[in-house]
């Protein structure tokens, strides 16, 4: 049963198509073995995403088409509808061709969420607010009151306000700094984040109680850590995905890793690339090649990640090594 209990939302003239289309989707991440838990599957099946993304741009061969639900070609808003359901990510800014911010891809937020494992009486923070979509996820499994989101964009918070408005949901929306958590709304029992740090902000975990799950990209995956008893340490491993996300704007820039000398296929193997980034800095390109096909080409869920005693740290296997990598400076 949903923890949502807003108003009702104005009349949506694409509800119809859109209910169908969503449950289409829902029935697609499903079957590729997604949202197991029924409370996170109900909230797919509700939240409309085409409220969230009335404008959007699709790649078609480099050039970057506008698709929106205001066009004046029912051909093309009908190609928006469908687009908005299909499970895949979605650009919804752009800056001189360059990506600032998409809505991240549904089965991807599924498996984020659900390994978040809140439940009605959790309070979340999301760091990077986006279009409000996952917020509304957020708010309609748990309740408006449980969920805080944030952007360092004023622009972003006010468009992903006005989304859930329109959606019918109202999650404190806030501007901030994301690497800096929001300690007004703190304790937190889960972080989730939809932009990519360097390494793990501290106040992410020093809002959190003891026992809370941080979900968060990092390197090229995600990772899922438990909060100590301690309320100051963290750890926890990858899940087995990918994921790609945009950096966290106010924390330090995520190293470039080099890759020169290297064979293209291991440069264009996405398990070599995760290694590669999550070491950038630490292993040279080639020690890390050597490292990956030694150890027979983990994937992600062997690395893990351990924050604790004022440094953080990557590991394959074991959080004591014997390979073990600073993952940058804690708190950054």
């Amino acid at each position: 049963m949903s923890a949502h209990t807003s108003g009702h939302a104005p009349a949506d003239p694409f509800a119809g198509p859109g209910a169908r289309a969503r449950a289409a989707l829902v029935r697609e991440i499903v079957a590729d073995g997604g949202l197991s838990d029924p409370g996170w599957r109900s909230a797919f099946a509700a939240v409309p995403r085409h409220l969230f993304v009335p404008c959007y741009f699709v790649n078609r061969s480099g050039v970057y088409e506008r698709m929106w639900r205001e066009d004046p070609d029912p051909e093309e808003r009908d190609r928006w509808l469908h687009g908005a359901y299909e499970d895949a990510p979605l650009a919804t800014r752009l800056r001189d061709g360059t990506l600032l911010s998409s809505s991240s891809q549904p089965s991807l937020m599924a498996r984020m969420l659900q390994a978040l494992e809140a439940a009605p009486g959790d309070r979340v923070l999301e760091i990077g607010a986006g279009t409000g979509y996952n917020a509304a996820l957020l708010a309609h499994r748990l309740g408006d009151a449980a969920v805080t989101t944030v952007d360092v964009e004023p622009e972003v918070v006010e468009s992903a306000r006005r989304h859930l408005d329109e959606a019918g949901y109202h999650p404190v929306v806030a501007v901030g700094d994301g690497s800096r958590g929001h300690p007004g709304r703190a304790p937190f029992d889960a972080v989730i984040a939809t932009c990519a740090p360097a390494s793990v902000p501290d106040p992410w975990i020093s809002q959190c109680r003891p026992g809370a799950r941080i979900v968060a990209p990092l390197s090229t995956g995600v990772i899922a850590l438990r909060v100590g008893s301690d309320g100051r340490s963290a750890e926890g491993r990858f899940l087995h995905t990918s994921a790609y996300f945009v950096p966290l704007r106010g924390g330090a820039a995520p190293l470039e890793p080099g890759a020169g000398g290297l064979p293209r296929r291991a440069i264009e193997n996405d398990l070599f690339r995760f290694l590669l980034t999550l070491t950038a800095g630490t292993l040279d390109p080639r020690e890390a090649l050597s490292l990956w096909e030694r150890e027979h080409r983990p994937g992600r869920r062997r690395f893990g990640v351990t924050v604790g005693g004022g440094r953080q740290w990557a590991w394959l296997d074991d959080p004591e090594g014997p390979y073990a990598w600073p993952l940058g400076a804690a708190g950054a």
